[in-house]
């Protein structure tokens, strides 16, 4: 496990993540790829650019802050990344794009309606790709 991704949105769960995939990376001597996906609901791309331009640099920052504060050698072991759109959607690009051969997610408990409604971001990983997918809870 050399490229392992983890998607990151803040929450316990994915701090856990994170932390799980910092390790895994730790002993194997891979790379870890944080991704935040900032999901846009309303106005597409260009509203998704907006956004991007307006807070990418200072949340960019934060997130790089807090998981600094995490672990304090993160910067060494990852590169981090904010993306607008589908969290489903953008991690599978990345994993084709940057040859991920690990995906590392946190559990999100939601209802079946929010689910139905919203979908799943491990179902489509599930679905969708061909390496491993560790959920943590």
């Amino acid at each position: 496990m050399k490229n392992i991704l983890v998607g990151y949105d803040g929450s316990l769960t994915a701090q856990r993540a994170f932390l799980f995939a910092l390790e895994l990376a730790r002993c194997s001597g891979g790379h870890v790829r944080v991704v935040s996906v900032l999901q846009i609901t309303d106005g597409g791309a260009d509203t998704a650019a907006l956004m991007m331009a307006d807070v990418g640099a200072q949340r960019l920052g934060d997130l790089m802050a807090e998981l600094k504060q995490l672990a304090p050698d993160a910067d060494k072991l990852i590169d981090l990344e904010m993306i607008p759109g589908n969290p489903g959607d953008v991690l599978l690009r990345q994993v084709k794009q940057y040859a991920i051969d690990h995906i590392v997610i946190g559990h999100t408990e939601r209802g079946a309606l929010a689910r139905w409604l919203l979908g799943s971001v491990s179902t489509d990983l599930f679905a969708n790709t061909r390496i491993p997918v560790t959920v943590v809870p």
